[in-house]
C-alpha cells in the first residue's frame, strides 16, 4: 500500500465549514490533494476499515472544538481502493479538486457501470467490461414489456433491446447475466407503492447490480430523435431507424444517454452505433445457473481453477480476457457458429507450432486496443499513443505469416476467413499510418524513450537538435575531463546521467565518492542508494543550455505532434477492428490451450440441432473438479435420450458425488457452446436454449429471504422459463420445510417437468420415495451413487465412497456415517442411529397401514376425514376453549355422528391403529 501520507490541509475550519455544508451522498467523497487525497467524515471510517483495516489511522482535522474525522490515501492506495470499492463494493466514487481557496468541484466521477473519468487511474486492468443498463416497463395484466438500453462505456455503441416478460422477469434477469451488467438505472419509486418496479429492485438485489435511481422525466423519449442524430455515426434521422418503433428501449436509452453524459462532450458526436440485442440468439442463464455452475469466481475462491471462467482464461492479452468473460456468458444458440469456433479450436489444438508461436510471439505484444482508441477518440493521446498503435501494426504481418504457414488444408480455409483475410485488409489499412509514424517520428530516440518529431521533419527543428547535439558533445567533453581530473574509470565509476529531479549531473558510487570531498570545482547535490550525484559550473550552464533548447524544440513540434495525433485518431475504426479480431483469436488460442494441457485432453463434441438428438457423455469430467490438488477424479458416462431417461434422479450419500455429477452436465454443455471441446472421451449434445438451476441456498439469508423462499423463487422461474429445449438442474428441493411438504413438493415439481415441459432434467435428491416416478413415466431413468458398505466385524461398518453413478436407485442413506467422518461425539451419533431406527419403525408401519387400501379407499378415507375436521374446526373456533374442552368436542363427533361411517371406512382404521 506504500507509506500513508501526512495529513496536511491548508485553512481547516475553512475546509471543515465547506465539507459540513455538502449534501447527503450514497457515494463516497475523494479530496485531491497535491499528491496525496484525502476522505473525510463516514467516508474516512469506512477507508481506514477497507484499506488499513484499523480505525487508528483516522486524524482529526479542526483540533478537540470542531473535529473532522480524516484519513489520507497515497496515490497507489487511492488507486487500490478505487479498484477494490467500485468492483468489490460496488459503490459510487466522486473525485474533487480545489478551485480556488475553499472552493472545491466534482472533476471525476465513477460507479461499477460507469469507468470512463477513472480509466486511467486503471491503466487498462479491468478484467471484464463494465456494462451499464437502464430500464423501463409497463405493465398490463399479465404481460410485462421491458425495454432496456446499454453500454460498455469504453465502446462507442449503444445495445438496445424490446421484449415481453413474464412476471418473474425471467428473460429480463437471463439479460443481464448475458451481458455482465453492473450497474442498472431504475426509475425512482418515491412512495414504493409501485409492485412492478418493487420486483425489479428484488431482482437486481439477488444478482448483485448496483442500483442508480433517477426520476421518471430522465426516461421521456421527447429529445431521444435529436440526441441520436446528434452522437450516431450514421447519416440516416433517427426517427427513422428500426429500433425508434421500440418507444420502451428508447425511453430507456433516454435515461442512459443522461446518466453518462454522452451529450455535455462534444467528442462522442457522430461517433456511437446503435445496434439491436437479439435475446434469443444466446443460451439463456439466470443467477442460479451463474452460481451453480461456478462460471465467474466468487469472492471465496482461492485458486483460478475454481471457477470455469478461471480455468479457461489463458488468454495473452486484456482484451481477449474481457471477450472470454463475455463468450461464457453469452454461449451460442447457432449450429454453423459453433461448429465454426470449434474447427477453429482443433486448429489451433493440432498444430502445437501454430498455437505456441501466438501466445508466445504475437498475441501477448498486444495492448488493450479499446482504451488506446478511447485515447484517442477523447483527445487525451499523444506521441507516445501514436507509437504504440505503429508498434501493433508492425506486429500484423507476424500474425499473417504464422498464418499462412499452417500446412493442413482442412484448416487453412477456416483460418483465412476468420482471421488471414481480415488481417490482410487491415493491414492495408494502416499501410498509411505506418508511414506517417515512419516519415515524422524519431524511432531512434525511442531507445531513450523519447517520443519526438523527427527533426529533418522541419527546418527549425533541424537547427535546434544541431544546437542540441552540440551541447551534448560538450557534455562528454566535461565528462571526459572530470574522468581525467578524478582519475575514475568513464562509464564504469563515473557516470554522466539525466536525473529526473536535477538534470543532466556526475555519479560516482559511493566507494569512489571520497574522491570529490575537499575539491570545490565539484558541487554535491545529492546522495542516494546507487551512488552520489554532483555537479559542475560547466556542466550546470550546458544543462541550463540543453533544457532551453529541449523546450523550445518541444514547444516547435507541439503544433506538429498534434497534427500526427489527429491524423493518427482517423484510423480508430480500423484498431477497433484489429482489436475484435485480436480479442477472437485470443479466445480461441486459450481454449485451445486449455484443450490441450487438461490432466486427460478434452474433445471436440459433436452438436445436434435444437430440438433434436441426446445428449451423450463417454467418461465426463468436471473440468474445475479435476483441477483441484490431490483430487483423483472419477470419470462418469452421462445419457440423456428422448423418452428413455430425460429425467434423471439420483440418489445416494452426501459427499458421494450426485452434485459434481449434475453440474458437471450443465458445465459441459455450456463449454459446448461456447465453442470449447469438453473434458469427456467422446461428447454429443443437443443445443439447449437455457440452463436453469436449483442448487444451494447462497446468502439468501443476509437479505432478508429465508432459504425456503429463495427455492421457491428459484423453482418458480424454472417452471416458467423452461421449454422442451431446455436443460434443468436440481440439487435438492424441498428441504427448507417440513419433510411431508418437501417430499410433495418435490412430486409435484418432478411430475410437471416430466409431463407438460418435457426437457433433458436432473434431480439430485434424499428423497428416495421420489424414485417412484419411474413406474409411472418411462421417460424417467433412476441412478445412484455408489458406496461400499464393508464390515468390521464390529457395530461399526465401513463406508467407501466410490464417486461412481449406476443405473437403480440407491437402498439407504449414509447421512450418519458423514457425522462419523466428521467425528461427532459418540453419544450424539447413538442418539441418531436410535432415533432413525424408531422413525423407520413408523414409517414402515404407516406404510404396511396403507398398503392395505386402494388408492380409491384412501382418497374416500381422506375427505370424511377433512369434513370431520372442519366441522370440529367450525366448534372450537367461536369460543374460547381449554385444549382438553377442544379434544372432548372431536371425541363426540368420532363416537357420534361419524362413528358408523368411521367403523366402516378401511383408511381411518389405518390411521386410527397407528
Amino acid at each position: 500500500m506504500g507509506s500513508r501520507p501526512e495529513l496536511k490541509v491548508d485553512d481547516e475550519s475553512g475546509f471543515i465549514s465547506f465539507f459540513n455544508k455538502l449534501p447527503e451522498t450514497d457515494g463516497i467523497r475523494i479530496f485531491e490533494r497535491n499528491d496525496f487525497y484525502t476522505v473525510h467524515g463516514k467516508d474516512a471510517v469506512y477507508v481506514a476499515q477497507t484499506v488499513y483495516k484499523t480505525t487508528s489511522v483516522i486524524r482529526q482535522l479542526g483540533g478537540s472544538r470542531n473535529p473532522l474525522e480524516s484519513c489520507t490515501l497515497s496515490i497507489t492506495a487511492f488507486r487500490n481502493f478505487l479498484r477494490e470499492v467500485l468492483f468489490k463494493e460496488g459503490k459510487r466514487v466522486e473525485i474533487w479538486s480545489a478551485k480556488g481557496r475553499n472552493k472545491w468541484e466534482i472533476s471525476k466521477q465513477a460507479s461499477p457501470g460507469n469507468l470512463q473519468d477513472v480509466e486511467e487511474d486503471f491503466a487498462g486492468q479491468i478484467e471484464s467490461s463494465p456494462i451499464i443498463l437502464s430500464i423501463k416497463i409497463s405493465a398490463k395484466g399479465e404481460v410485462r414489456n421491458v425495454g432496456v438500453c446499454f453500454a460498455d462505456a469504453s465502446v462507442r455503441e449503444l445495445g438496445v433491446s424490446e421484449f415481453s416478460d413474464n412476471d418473474l422477469y425471467c428473460n429480463f434477469e437471463s439479460l443481464l447475466i448475458q451481458l455482465g451488467v453492473k450497474e442498472c438505472i431504475i426509475q425512482a419509486d418515491e412512495k414504493n407503492k409501485d409492485y412492478e418496479l418493487g420486483k425489479l429492485r428484488a431482482l437486481l438485489d439477488r444478482c448483485g447490480i448496483v442500483m442508480t435511481f433517477k426520476k421518471a422525466a430522465d426516461f421521456s423519449v421527447k429529445d431521444i430523435d435529436q440526441d441520436l442524430s446528434r452522437l450516431l455515426t450514421s447519416e440516416v434521422a433517427a426517427g427513422i431507424l428500426p429500433q425508434s418503433e421500440s418507444k420502451l428501449a428508447m425511453g430507456a436509452a433516454s435515461a442512459l444517454i443522461k446518466y453518462l453524459g454522452l451529450m455535455t462532450d462534444d467528442h462522442n458526436f457522430g461517433q456511437y452505433r446503435l445496434y439491436q440485442h437479439d435475446l434469443a440468439q444466446y443460451m439463456k442463464l439466470d443467477a442460479s445457473a451463474l452460481r451453480a455452475l461456478n462460471l465467474m469466481p466468487g469472492p471465496r475462491d482461492g485458486s483460478k481453477n475454481m471457477s470455469l471462467y478461471g480455468l479457461l482464461n489463458k488468454c495473452k492479452t486484456s482484451i481477449g480476457t474481457r471477450l472470454l468473460a463475455q463468450w461464457l456468458k453469452q454461449p451460442l444458440m447457432s449450429l454453423e457458429e459453433i461448429e465454426k469456433r470449434q474447427i477453429l479450436v482443433e486448429a489451433f489444438v493440432e498444430d502445437t507450432e501454430l498455437r505456441q508461436t501466438m501466445q508466445e510471439e504475437h498475441l501477448k505484444s498486444i495492448p488493450d486496443l479499446y482504451r488506446l482508441s478511447k485515447r484517442f477518440q477523447r483527445g487525451l493521446a499523444n506521441l507516445e499513443d501514436v507509437v504504440r498503435a505503429y508498434q501493433v501494426v508492425i506486429r500484423i504481418p507476424g500474425f499473417i505469416g504464422t498464418l499462412e504457414g499452417v500446412m493442413d488444408e482442412k484448416y487453412r480455409d477456416p483460418l483465412d476467413e476468420q482471421y488471414t483475410t481480415k488481417l490482410r485488409d487491415i493491414a492495408g489499412n494502416l499501410e498509411k499510418l505506418q508511414e506517417l509514424v515512419e516519415t515524422t517520428v524519431d524511432l531512434d530516440a525511442l531507445d531513450n524513450h523519447e517520443f519526438i518529431i523527427k527533426p529533418e521533419f522541419n527546418d527549425d527543428l533541424q537547427t535546434i537538435k544541431k544546437r542540441i547535439d552540440t551541447i551534448r558533445n560538450n557534455m562528454d567533453k566535461e565528462h571526459e575531463r572530470a574522468s581525467s581530473d578524478l582519475r575514475q574509470e568513464r562509464d564504469k565509476k563515473l557516470f554522466l546521467e539525466n536525473h529526473k529531479v536535477h538534470g543532466w549531473c556526475f555519479r560516482l558510487t559511493r566507494t569512489e565518492a571520497g574522491s570529490i570531498r575537499n575539491k570545490k570545482e565539484y558541487k554535491e547535490i545529492s546522495t542516494q542508494k546507487n551512488g552520489v550525484y554532483f555537479t559542475t559550473t560547466t556542466l550546470q550552464d550546458l544543462n541550463r543550455e540543453v533544457d532551453q533548447s529541449t523546450q523550445t524544440y518541444n514547444k516547435t513540434q507541439s503544433g506538429l505532434v498534434q497534427e500526427v495525433v489527429n491524423v493518427a485518431s482517423s484510423y480508430c475504426p480500423v484498431l477497433e477492428e484489429l482489436a475484435a479480431l485480436v480479442a477472437h483469436m485470443d479466445v480461441i488460442v486459450s481454449f485451445a490451450h486449455v484443450s490441450v494441457h487438461a490432466p486427460s485432453p478434452y474433445v471436440r463434441p459433436k452438436m445436434h440441432p435444437r430440438g433434436e438428438g441426446n445428449t451423450i457423455l463417454k467418461e465426463a469430467r468436471h473440468p474445475c473438479m479435476e483441477m483441484q490438488d490431490d483430487i483423483q477424479f472419477i470419470t462418469n458416462d452421462v445419457n440423456l435420450c428422448r423418452d428413455s431417461s430425460e429425467f434423471l434422479i439420483i440418489t445416494g450419500p452426501n459427499m458421494g458425488g450426485k452434485s459434481t455429477y449434475i453440474r458437471q452436465i450443465g458445465v459441459i454443455a455450456l463449454m459446448a457452446q461456447a465453442g470449447c471441446f469438453v473434458p469427456c472421451s467422446e461428447a454429443e449434445l443437443t443445443i439447449f436454449d437455457c440452463i436453469l438451476a436449483r442448487v444451494g441456498a447462497s446468502d439468501s439469508q443476509l437479505k432478508g429471504v429465508s432459504t425456503f423462499m429463495a427455492e421457491m423463487l428459484e423453482t418458480a422461474t424454472i417452471l416458467k422459463s423452461a421449454t422442451s429445449e431446455s436443460l434443468i438442474i436440481i440439487d435438492e428441493l424441498g428441504r427448507g420445510t417440513s419433510t411431508y411438504d418437501g417430499f410433495g413438493l418435490a412430486w409435484a415439481i418432478s411430475e410437471h417437468i416430466v409431463k407438460e415441459i418435457r426437457c433433458f432434467s436432473m434431480f439430485a435428491t434424499h428423497f428416495h420415495e421420489l424414485t417412484a416416478l419411474v413406474d409411472d413415466y418411462p421417460s424417467v431413468k433412476n441412478l445412484h451413487v455408489v458406496a461400499h458398505v464393508g464390515d468390521t466385524g464390529n457395530e461399526k461398518s465401513e463406508v467407501t465412497l466410490l464417486y461412481k453413478v449406476d443405473d437403480g436407485v440407491c437402498d439407504q442413506s449414509f447421512g450418519i456415517h458423514v457425522a462419523e467422518l466428521v467425528r461427532f461425539p459418540q453419544k450424539v451419533i447413538n442418539m441418531a442411529k436410535r432415533k432413525a431406527d424408531e422413525l423407520e419403525d413408523f414409517t414402515g408401519k404407516l406404510e404396511q397401514r396403507h398398503t392395505q387400501c386402494t388408492r380409491e379407499q384412501i382418497a374416500e378415507g381422506s375427505v370424511l376425514l377433512k369434513k370431520l375436521l372442519v366441522e370440529w374446526k367450525d366448534k372450537v373456533e367461536a369460543g374460547c376453549m381449554s385444549p382438553e374442552e377442544m379434544r372432548g368436542e372431536l371425541m363426540k363427533l368420532v363416537e357420534g355422528p361419524y362413528k358408523g361411517a368411521f367403523e366402516n371406512d378401511p383408511f381411518f382404521q389405518a390411521v386410527k391403529t397407528l
